[in-house]
């Protein structure tokens, strides 16, 4: 039984008539550009985000590269990241001015370690982004501290968290509410994707708000009126119209990720050679991918493959080994931990629309490799 990675077509059909009806009520008002639907998704994803404010994008990588142009980093100015992420994390940091400092991460939870950032820090660090990886947070109680005594603006990369929570002090809190700016990426592949690019900056402070609003409208509130030389960086109104649509299904598809990782965990438990994984305590996980740790990784992908199954690698090099970066002089060995999930890592299906049968399948297949 063949089993895709991810199952977009599944997921149109499942509420064809509220995305067509959507659309089509774009299409016949012509209000492409910054429509009514951008303004609503903008309130709507802060509301349940616990935010003050959301500011749309193009894209999840302008989502970084806004906020971190408006700190106006200059030449020798750092900024730490993990290396173990999406290359935008760190394109932004460079793409912005700065220079990305890599930190290792935690062995558990693929997440940037805290006491790997405080190594980290140098009287020439301007900021940290923490990327919430695969969809759990990173310890942000511990990051905003470190944060806190350097005075360093913090970017929370919640690109694969958008409805994750942690549990800090007794509550439960969300990306964008410990840090200055949270980004979302609307990749479709992602939690819940738009039919193209898009993303949000997440912001408590108002006057951040206002500024981040204005750079991605190439620097002015007023059409034609510019008061610093901003972006064009506008979420088309047919994108919002469509994750408008896909918004109130977005908790039950969460869950659906969730039940997904529970069988896969109980049913690879005793598999040798597969590493489920872990989830921290205080955290509650939204699944973007299901990523176990494998020996023999490189041939139990291809035993999958050639047996129809889809699966991939969150990240096969990490960002300080990329060729764009030898510049830096970070060499292989400088980041153990990142280096190792590097060369182990395999991402499963895990979209909501999967069957129990499709996942059988995938453990099965996975079973008679490591026999």
């Amino acid at each position: 039984m063949p089993v895709p990675m991810l199952d977009l077509v599944a997921q149109y059909q499942s509420i064809r008539d509220e995305l067509d009806t959507a659309m089509r009520a774009v299409i016949e008002r012509q209000a492409f550009i910054m429509g009514a639907e951008v303004a609503e998704l903008e309130r709507r994803i802060a509301d349940l985000s616990g935010v003050a404010h959301g500011v749309a994008c193009a894209s999840g990588t302008d989502a970084l590269l806004l906020p971190l142009h408006a700190l106006g980093l200059k030449a020798g100015d750092e900024v730490i990241g993990p290396a173990f992420t999406f290359f935008a994390t760190a394109g932004a940091i460079h793409n912005a001015g700065g220079t990305p400092v890599f930190a290792d991460i935690d062995p558990a939870t693929f997440n940037i370690s805290p006491d790997g950032i405080e190594a980290a820090i140098t009287p020439r660090t301007r900021a940290i982004v923490v990327v919430h990886l695969f969809g759990q947070m990173a310890a942000m109680e511990q990051i905003a501290a470190i944060a806190a005594r350097h005075n360093l603006f913090v970017i929370e990369d919640g690109a694969q968290s958008i409805g994750a929570r942690r549990r800090v002090g007794g509550e439960w809190r969300t990306p964008g509410q410990l840090g200055n700016v949270a980004t979302l990426s609307f990749f479709p592949t992602k939690n819940i994707g738009a039919w193209g690019d898009g993303g949000m900056m997440l912001i408590q402070d108002d006057a951040l708000a206002t500024r981040l609003g204005k750079l991605r409208l190439h620097g002015g509130a007023t059409q034609y009126h510019h008061e610093e030389v901003g972006f064009n960086s506008r979420l088309d109104t047919l994108q919002a119209a469509i994750l408008l649509a896909k918004l109130p299904h977005l908790a039950r598809w969460n869950a659906s990720r969730a039940s997904h990782a529970a069988h896969y965990n109980t049913a690879l438990a005793d598999v040798a050679g597969v590493t489920t994984p872990s989830t921290d305590a205080a955290n509650e996980h939204i699944w973007h991918q299901y990523t176990i740790r494998a020996r023999r990784r490189d041939e139990l992908m291809a035993h999958l493959k050639a047996r129809g199954i889809g699966c991939a690698i969150y990240y096969p090099l990490p960002l300080h080994l990329q060729p764009c970066f030898a510049h830096l002089g970070v060499h292989r060995g400088a980041l153990p931990i990142t280096e190792r999930a590097a060369d182990e890592v395999l991402s499963l299906p895990v979209y909501p629309e999967l069957t129990r049968a499709q996942q059988d399948e995938v453990v099965g297949v996975i079973r008679e490799f490591y026999r």
